[in-house]
């Protein structure tokens, strides 16, 4: 790796992240994990071997939220920013559990804003189970490794949760359990590295999966912006900070017990509220002040957030705690470092309440400030203390064990003071951010080693190497196979040396579309000496995989599922007379296939009379009259090619097609630049006199090539660039 020369992209999928004046704590979904990718991004771009750090999120356009957010690219520092793609319901800001269903759209325009930049990341570090799913996705299409930070893992939070006593049905209805585990399986799959905080996490819950591979896991806790967590110097604290909370306060001069958490379920807060008011001795000691997110009207909440916080209200009238408790309504991020020094001031404690914590990263900005913790010790805290020796751990389901650790670390002023020191130390040897950005490149640059290998590998053994990513190709060549490519092998070979030649300068890539299935068409493309394409569309449209190893496109899946009720419609075919199921090869997951055997095959319009009774959509291919394809009606590979212009933001100008027979018409059709071969089926004919259709002489590959100099000829394709000349 070269010095600077090295472009991460981070990809944070949901909440409300920007690069000033965080709003930690507004929602469940602004949290810990949006304060992790900005300082990460900063500290990476800070780092000597780094050129370029990009933050990918969400774009959201909304009203109700500032209008940061809708920004499409905002600087963080130099050699990073924020990118912004918009994707999801327009105009609404929504909770992460309602963007899964959308995230094959900020693949799609992820790749566009890629395109635009005509560079890729060597790195794609993904964070949570969302933007995990989303970097797989691009990571597979783009051949570019994958470094994943889950913040969270699904099957922590639902077990917990059941535990809890909360009902299975309901958690999947909040929460999509189902299909965010789904999702975390196949990052662990894919990643090449799994960046986890702590030994606890790495070994108990990624341990919870049957993808975890503890030789991809590498531990690297998080840091912490020392800047601003400082233990607190002469200056007395602002008369504002200190005024939100004691506002609230009979007697603000004692010890200060502080807790900072968005207020969810397993953050605990109902815990803490019990354990302080069910000891008086406990309450004489210390005032409790909970900074729980931020609230207008807390009848404005969503229901999660506002059920607890109404409960920590009504356990403060229940015990009668008012002048005991500070529930400040609101609080700015710049504020946090501030709260913690004014406890350090009044010889307080941080407690951490979760009852298990994947890191916690308050602990660690406690610790900076000299503030003592008290903490779980299910997860990651344990790490921390254990390394900062600034305080306890306790177990939360023991409420009587929690107030006992409080109170300890309050009585013991020699004790709490070496805790004091001890955490200020600890933070500023092992949780830095310049510590972490180190370790974290380290493992990069192997990872990136190992991938050179395996490609000098490929190459002195003679197999094909990833082929060019395709936003980095100025156009698209696509082909039918059989009667266009094959036929003749003398002009294939003439066209595949011309194709390669522009496929090495990165300005021409190779599609194929056909109806054969994905093997079929890789044994047929072998059998004619014929690379392995950019990407194949097959199985009439239903199927799209990119480069040598073949990697399905989930959104193009995901895409057809519209209205697709496979079962039903093999149900209803399979009373019509005349049609018989062909072999099981033939058969997909989009795409249903019939022999006609009738001699008076069913007409299509009897197919669709039939459909329509049942509610059932489909689209039928019926060829000469002998076989009969079902598919989605998104499937055809016109719609596939349209798709894909889409998807990587080629114009369908940009694309060059070519076939041979009807079953091509729809491709063939529109805004492409078209080939009609030599030797081409009489329905084509339709197209002669079109603008955009070259009708070709040269019979099978000789028509392709004839028709590919054609374009180039009228400037209308590209030619290969010779150095200090024209084309």
């Amino acid at each position: 790796m070269d010095n600077g020369s090295l472009y991460i992209l981070l990809i944070s999928a949901h909440g409300l992240v920007r690069g000033h004046d965080l709003e930690l704590g507004r929602d469940a979904d602004t949290g810990g994990q949006t304060t992790y990718v900005v300082e990460l991004a900063r500290a990476l771009a800070r780092h000597r071997d780094v050129e370029q750090v990009d933050l990918l999120t969400r774009l959201i356009d909304d009203p109700t939220v500032s209008e940061d957010y809708a920004q499409a690219e905002e600087p963080l520092a130099e050699g990073a920013r924020i990118l912004r793609v918009p994707f999801g319901p327009p105009q609404k800001y929504v909770r992460k559990e309602s963007l899964w269903r959308h995230l094959d759209q900020m693949v799609d325009r992820s790749l566009q804003v890629l395109r635009a930049q005509a560079r890729l990341p060597d790195v794609i570090h993904s964070h949570y189970g969302d933007a995990g799913y989303v970097g797989a996705q691009l990571s597979l299409l783009l051949g570019v490794p994958l470094v994943h930070t889950s913040h969270s893992l699904g099957r922590v939070k639902r077990a917990r949760l059941l535990a809890a006593g909360r009902k299975a049905e309901a958690l999947e209805r909040r929460f999509s359990f189902t299909r965010r585990i789904a999702a975390e399986e196949e990052v662990l799959r894919h990643a090449a590295l799994v960046v986890a905080s702590t030994q606890q996490e790495a070994e108990e819950q990624y341990g919870l999966y049957e993808a975890h591979r503890p030789g991809r896991i590498a531990v690297i806790p998080p840091g912490t912006d020392t800047a601003r967590f400082t233990p607190p110097g002469r200056s007395k604290p602002g008369f504002e900070t200190s005024a939100i909370v004691d506002r609230f306060l009979s007697a603000p001069e004692k010890p200060l017990i502080v807790s900072v958490a968005r207020p969810t379920v397993g953050k605990n807060l109902a815990g803490l509220m019990e354990a302080y008011a069910t000891d008086p001795e406990l309450q004489e000691m210390a005032n409790l002040a909970i900074l729980a997110g931020q609230r207008d009207d807390i009848r404005d909440l969503e229901r999660g957030p506002r059920r607890i916080l109404h409960d920590l209200l009504m356990d403060v009238d229940r015990y009668d705690l008012w002048g005991r408790v500070a529930l400040p309504k609101r609080h700015a991020v710049e504020d946090v470092p501030e709260f913690f020094r004014l406890a350090v001031r009044r010889h307080g404690v941080y407690v951490n309440p979760a009852l298990s914590e994947l890191f916690g990263l308050a602990l660690i900005e406690a610790a900076a400030s000299g503030l003592p913790v008290v903490a779980t010790r299910n997860g990651g805290p344990r790490d921390i203390v254990e390394r900062c020796h600034d305080g306890l751990l306790v177990d939360f389901e023991d409420l009587s064990e929690l107030a006992e650790a409080i109170k300890t670390v309050l009585s013991d002023r020699a004790q709490w003071r070496r805790w004091s020191r001890s955490g200020v130390a600890g933070v500023r040897r092992y949780y830095s951010w310049d510590a972490h950005a180190g370790r974290y490149l380290k493992r990069v640059r192997r990872l990136m080693q190992r991938d050179r290998k395996q490609r000098r590998r490929q190459l002195a053994s003679g197999s094909q190497v990833r082929s060019p990513s395709l936003p980095l190709l100025e156009r698209l060549f696509i082909s039918d196979v059989d009667g266009t490519l094959t036929g003749d092998r003398e002009s294939l070979g003439e066209l595949v040396a011309w194709l390669q030649e522009r496929r090495h300068e990165k300005i021409l890539g190779l599609g194929i579309a056909t109806g054969r299935t994905l093997e079929s068409a890789r044994r047929q493309l072998r059998r004619w000496g014929v690379p392995m394409p950019d990407v194949l569309i097959t199985a009439v449209g239903t199927e799209i995989h990119y480069g040598p190893k073949s990697t399905p496109d989930a959104g193009w899946s995901n895409h057809l599922r519209h209205r697709w009720r496979r079962d039903a419609l093999a149900e209803t075919f399979a009373e019509i007379p005349g049609l018989h199921l062909q072999e099981a090869r033939n058969q997909r997951e989009f795409k249903l296939s019939y022999y006609v055997t009738a001699d008076e095959p069913p007409s299509p319009e009897g197919l669709r009379r039939r459909m329509d009774e049942r509610r059932l959509r489909a689209r039928l291919v019926l060829s000469k009259q002998e076989t009969l394809d079902v598919l989605p009606v998104r499937a055809s590979k016109g719609h596939a090619i349209r798709y894909l212009a889409y998807k990587w933001g080629l114009p369908l100008g940009d694309l060059i097609v070519a076939g041979d027979s009807g079953n091509d018409l729809e491709m063939l059709s529109g805004d492409t630049l078209a080939i009609v071969v030599g030797n081409h089926s009489p329905e084509l004919e339709a197209l002669r006199g079109s603008e955009s259709v070259y009708f070709a002489d040269g019979r099978y590959a000789a028509g392709v090539l004839e028709g590919l100099r054609h374009y180039v000829s009228t400037g209308q394709a590209p030619a290969v660039p010779r150095p200090g000349g024209s084309s």
